[in-house]
């Protein structure tokens, strides 16, 4: 659950924070993804695929580290 304290009338701060938070917690993006109906196997291809650009980014940033 996602909560955020307003100081001295700043909704606009407060807003800001809240934001982040919902960023933080991949709340968008899940939003984003409930938005149209997804088929179980379209479902596991992009899982997949995203599975695959995780590991691809990290062996870059890994080779990347150790020269």
């Amino acid at each position: 659950m996602v909560s955020v304290n307003v100081r001295d009338n700043n909704v606009e701060q407060a807003l800001k924070v809240l934001k982040k938070k919902m960023q933080r917690e991949g709340l968008f993006r899940e939003m984003k993804l409930r938005r149209h109906y997804e088929k179980p196997s379209e479902k596991k291809a992009r899982e997949e695929a995203e599975s695959v650009r995780r590991a691809r980014k990290m062996d870059r940033k890994r080779r990347e580290r150790d020269g």
